[in-house]
């Protein structure tokens, strides 16, 4: 599920303008639910690391390839992800955000966007899974700006509506998980209208 870099860059610098977009809509109180056992300040927290994190890692190359792939990124994680301490991160990430965190998010993605525009996507950075292709790291980040802006727009009771490139990014990796983690035919069956998917079901 490789892409063009240039297609890559694309998709994640709309997905970050969405979700900054989105942040800009928070007309409540930070406190407010966001998703699960974050409040909104901790969920665009949370968010705003799919940018950090890409900063933070342009600044530590690494020796060598160790995830492959994008997929082999999540699968690499799947522990990690579903870990405790992805909570506490978040509600750090939300109280760093200080006291204006769209605008923070907004200084973020105008920091972030830019370093990944000049860059080719060859570079090889250290990240939590080990050594990546700047190119296959990319894609995850893209991702989770769309999944979690899409909660974020549940939460606000918006229309949930990222832009087509990076959603056509999300969307083949979570069929690409599916395939790999044997949930194909689940997806399947409920995308077409078949039936609902189990309970609980998830790719990562």
């Amino acid at each position: 599920m490789a892409h063009p870099w240039e297609d890559s860059c694309r998709a994640f610098a709309e997905a970050a303008d969405w979700f900054v977009a989105t942040a800009a809509r928070v007309d409540r109180s930070w406190s407010s639910p966001g998703l699960g056992e974050w409040d909104l300040r901790s969920l665009v927290g949370h968010t705003s690391r799919s940018l950090l994190t890409v900063e933070a890692y342009l600044a530590r190359p690494a020796a060598s390839v160790d995830v492959p792939s994008s997929v082999a990124y999540f699968e690499v994680t799947r522990e990690l992800a579903n870990g405790p301490g992805v909570a506490d991160r978040g509600r750090d990430a939300g109280t760093a955000l200080g006291d204006d965190p769209a605008a923070s998010v907004a200084g973020i993605a105008s920091r972030v966007l830019p370093l990944v525009a000049a860059c080719s996507g060859d570079e090889v950075i250290e990240t939590i899974a080990g050594g990546m292709r700047l190119s296959d790291y990319l894609p995850t980040r893209t991702f989770e700006l769309v999944a979690h802006t899409v909660d974020l727009c549940w939460a606000l009771d918006l229309p949930a509506d990222p832009p087509a490139e990076p959603a056509s990014v999300a969307l083949e990796l979570v069929a690409a998980l599916a395939a790999s983690g044997g949930l194909a035919g689940p997806l399947l069956r409920g995308s077409l209208g078949r039936g609902p998917l189990p309970e609980g079901f998830s790719v990562l």
